[in-house]
């Protein structure tokens, strides 16, 4: 197995020409009961192999549910469930009853885990003392790079600071047959929507991005480590079968408005949790109009309205692109798959990779692409969407800096060729008039095959002459990776423009006053060279040195490549491992960075009582807020060290300070120090909050952490999904406010006794649960409460976690 040192080499002079893993399929099952019933009575072509899984439960779906109209994401959804007959009989009489009811067994296709979260997951998963997954899986080397002065250092440094980690990462890939790239390879979604995702496909990933694989017509929907684990080890992998918001697209986009901006303008209408128990599909004559990336780009920040997944139908541009990445038997097999049939059967025996006609969904919002202009979204919070034509008088409304700090374009949100040579256009017309960036300028490829295609066909030379810094293919700044250098202080007002797909505080450079205003590559790159965030591109001008007055034209760039992408480096490409049971998994015993895990204790054979209200949360209350990433990413595999971070950004409710708590003895601590003190003495709490709790990354460790402090309850006024999903895996029960006016009767230091908790979890989550609050008058208040577990999630809450019962094959 090769060193990861050699990630670090050239990139240049070594190019390697390996079948694309895509192309390797995800895992071939035996040709299914039904598709075999269905090519013996005489249906006309090919079965794909890869497909053959997929049409034998589609063709039960469709033989439960008749005649009903299905949408895209339910037809490969539903296609996936473990046993579709016994999921749907009880809704063939309407399946739109199926939608926000219905609890869906699922059977994934594929894991993705990226380096910060498949620590846990791995270690999760050793614990199932299996010799390999159950299905294939791969492990993305991209969280743990630090941006700072440029790729070739940034990585060598990156590689020598974190490869203890990487070493374990590669040697359990080796150990379980788990595909490695290493750092430097390119960033998950990004390297998963070039190589892994395929029509119909389904698949999960640790990372709440992990939809961009949706713009493939892929169901794929980030989750946490347990979850991928529930996959990896063959278990069914249970989801609330979510509505369907249609997204139906018209028009088509002028010279300055981009893929970005549907997304923007949409977050700006749905907010960050009007998609919660959602998925998105777009549709509409629009869809053509738009590339293969630009649709990605858009199911990416699906994720910042809180959806389960974003999907796009199968398009010429989806053809193109597998094309472009060399998997044309990929587009083969999707496009013989859709015919397979014959015309004298049902139009519904086609499994076509688009909704039905007539298929209705439970809400839809239409978008002209015509009239849509680009939009800035942020500070702080990617739902706040402001048309770039009123940014300028908003700046100034608000009161926000004028002086831009930084502009970055990149990511695996906006890193395609067509963002890139759009972003180019704009750098050579500068160029000619003799500017250069005002702003620091950072440029992130999303993957290798990215940086080596756009360095072969020169548009990165053109950003590096402008000055730009040309980041290595990671995370790096996004996700607080990133080392500024122009000398802004922590605790100092500044902004930022970047293409990336969240913006919440402190995120990308630790400092909680960084605004961070989020907008397509083309708007971030002229307003670089404006340096000011009140610069409209569209109708200002700058000056340049020979006193002229210098206006951008529209931006113009490639869907693709003239020829296909580069694969580049050879070092960089993928490990394709087969499983080696006798191989050992590198955890030294001495490590601050990697520690195996301990059961958690099981629930109480009885309600509980005596748990205390730790802190009451005011305000947003994110997954960066309950366990931040930044510097605390090389914790991400020792749970006792990295549970020091545990709520350390969260606002107290009641004395308006972050990262406060007071002791029952009136002390005041920082949040994770009272909580360890507490676990330390046998004190159980729980944690109040107010809407959303969890929004944000689909990062485990925000459960984790407080359970492994103490937490056995989260109440709040509502719950992201990944998160809530998240809490229940790891045994700590969440619970909503039935009436969100008793947030206001209960304080931190309250006493609780929970009433009917122990029966709901015995029952499988049947029956009510309602909280006996004691106030330090010695007073009562009940707090009656919501929840929404499910049978398979109080068996996980009852026996202390879901890996518990994993562990012993249950």
């Amino acid at each position: 197995m090769r060193s990861i040192e050699l990630a670090s080499r050239s990139r240049t002079a070594i190019r390697r020409a390996l079948l694309s893993p895509a192309t390797l399929g995800t895992a071939i099952p035996s040709l299914g009961s039904a598709a075999r019933r269905a090519y013996s009575h005489g249906y006309a072509g090919h079965l794909p192999e890869r497909y053959a899984k997929l049409y034998d439960n589609y063709t039960t779906v469709r033989k439960v549910l008749g005649l009903q109209r299905l949408t895209l994401a339910e037809k490969i959804l539903y296609s996936h469930l473990n046993n579709p007959e016994e999921t749907l009989a009880s809704y063939s009489g309407n399946a739109k009853d199926i939608r926000g009811k219905a609890s869906l067994q699922l059977k994934p296709d594929r894991v993705a885990m990226q380096d910060a979260s498949a620590q846990m997951a791995l270690l999760q998963f050793m614990s199932c003392n299996l010799p390999e997954t159950a299905i294939p899986a791969s492990i993305h080397c991209d969280h743990l790079i630090v941006g700072s002065k440029g790729a070739d250092n940034d990585l060598e440094a990156g590689i020598a600071t974190n490869k203890e980690v990487f070493d374990f990462l590669q040697s359990a890939g080796k150990k379980y047959g788990i595909e490695f790239w290493p750092p430097g390879a390119g960033i998950i979604h990004q390297t998963v929507l070039e190589n892994y995702a395929a029509p119909g496909l389904m698949m999960l990933g640790t990372d709440s991005h992990t939809p961009n694989a949706g713009g493939l017509c892929t169901i794929a929907i980030g989750v946490g480590g347990a979850d991928a684990v529930e996959a990896l080890v063959g278990a069914p992998w249970e989801l609330k079968a979510p509505k369907i918001l249609g997204v139906k697209l018209e028009g088509k986009l002028g010279p300055w408005s981009s893929p970005k901006d549907v997304i923007l303008a949409l977050a700006g209408k749905l907010t960050v949790r009007g998609g919660t128990g959602y998925i998105l599909e777009y549709f509409g004559s629009g869809v053509e109009s738009l590339s293969l990336t630009g649709q990605s780009t858009i199911t990416n920040m699906g994720a910042e309205v809180g959806a389960t997944t974003s999907i796009f139908p199968y398009t010429e541009a989806s053809a193109r692109y597998l094309d472009a990445t060399k998997r044309r038997a990929v587009k083969q097999d999707a496009e013989v798959f859709q015919k397979y049939g014959s015309s004298s059967w049902n139009e519904d025996s086609f499994f076509k990779f688009r909704a039905d006609d007539g298929a209705e969904y439970d809400e839809v919002i239409t978008v002209n692409l015509s009239e849509l202009e680009p939009y800035i979204n942020g500070p702080f919070t990617p739902d706040l969407s402001t048309p770039l034509s009123q940014f300028a008088s908003t700046i100034k409304e608000q009161e926000w800096p004028e002086k831009l700090s930084a502009g970055l374009i990149g990511s695996c949100t906006n890193s395609s060729y067509e963002d890139m040579t759009r972003a180019e256009s704009l750098v050579k017309q500068a160029e000619q008039a003799g500017l250069k960036p005002a702003a620091d300028f950072y440029i992130t490829p999303g993957s290798e095959q990215i940086r080596a295609t756009l360095e072969r066909d020169g548009t990165l030379q053109t950003f590096a002459e402008a000055g730009g810094v040309i980041l290595s293919n990671a995370c790096g700044p996004c996700i607080g990776q990133w080392k500024r250098t122009d000398g802004v202080e922590k605790g100092t007002s500044n902004a930022i423009l970047s293409s990336y797909n969240r913006n919440f505080r402190g995120r990308n450079d630790g400092n909680l006053e960084t605004m961070n205003f989020l907008a397509s590559p083309e708007v971030v790159t002229a307003m670089a060279y404006a340096g000011s965030t009140t610069f409209n591109p569209t109708t200002d001008s700058i000056e340049t040195p020979d006193g002229k007055e210098f206006y951008f034209a529209p931006p113009h760039g490639k869907e693709g490549p003239s020829t296909p992408f580069d694969s580049g480096n050879v070092q960089l490409a993928p490990e394709i491992n087969k499983p080696t049971p006798n191989a050992e998994v590198a955890i030294s015993p001495t490590s601050e960075r990697l520690a195996l895990l301990e059961p958690f204790e099981p629930f109480p054979s009885s309600d509980m009582s005596g748990l205390r209200i730790l802190v009451k949360v005011a305000g947003k209350c994110t997954t960066d807020t309950i366990s931040a990433a930044g510097p605390w990413l090389k914790y991400k595999g020792h749970l006792p060290n990295i549970s020091a971070n545990t709520l350390n950004t969260a606002t107290n409710a009641e004395t308006g300070t972050v990262n406060e708590a007071v002791d029952l003895d009136g002390t005041k601590m920082t949040i994770p120090e009272l909580a360890l003190k507490w676990r330390e003495s046998g004190q159980p709490w729980l944690v109040v909050a107010e809407h959303n709790y969890g929004e944000g990354s689909a990062r485990e460790h925000a459960a984790l952490q407080p359970r492994w402090l103490g937490a056995r309850v989260v109440l709040t006024k509502s719950f992201a999904r990944i998160h809530e999903t998240n809490l229940k895996k790891q045994g700590v029960v969440p619970l909503t406010f039935a009436n969100e006016s008793d947030y206001d009767r209960i304080a931190a230091g309250d006493e609780v006794r929970t009433v009917g908790l122990y029966d709901m979890l015995k029952n499988g989550g049947d029956g009510e649960v309602s909280l006996v609050v004691t106030k330090k008058d010695g007073s009562e208040v009940e707090v009656k409460t919501k929840h929404q577990v499910t049978k398979d999630q109080a068996g996980f809450i009852v026996a202390g976690s879901a890996l518990n019962l994993l562990s012993k094959g249950i």
